[in-house]
């Protein structure tokens, strides 16, 4: 089992540890959903400039890059290289089908 990291926050004489997850891109989150049942607090980001709304294995996005990939694919190159079958078949099985000569890399 591989090492679990955490984040301790305190304030008012409490102390709460919460898990740090490494996603498959982007930066390191500190995982806050046990934050309200154990402080009594919630978090504020106007905007959502630095929240994660969900887990996906499916997108990632960074807008300050202005970048969307699809299942890691940068979803420029899916648009200009690949039509509607071949996106799904990206979306129920994770990969591209195989091809001998693809347009696109995956960067993730």
């Amino acid at each position: 089992m591989a090492d679990t990291r955490t984040a301790t926050l305190t304030f008012d004489g409490k102390s709460i540890e919460l898990p740090i997850l490494s996603p498959t891109v982007g930066p390191e989150v500190i995982d806050i959903r046990k934050l309200y049942a154990q402080g009594d607090v919630f978090t504020y980001d106007p905007g959502f400039t630095s929240t994660a709304a969900c887990d996906s294995a499916i997108t990632y996005i960074d807008g300050d890059k202005g970048e969307l990939l699809y299942r890691g694919y940068p979803i420029e190159q899916l648009a200009e290289h690949s039509h509607y079958l071949e996106v799904c078949y990206l979306l129920l099985n994770g990969e591209l089908r195989p091809q001998t000569s693809w347009p696109i890399s995956k960067t993730a």
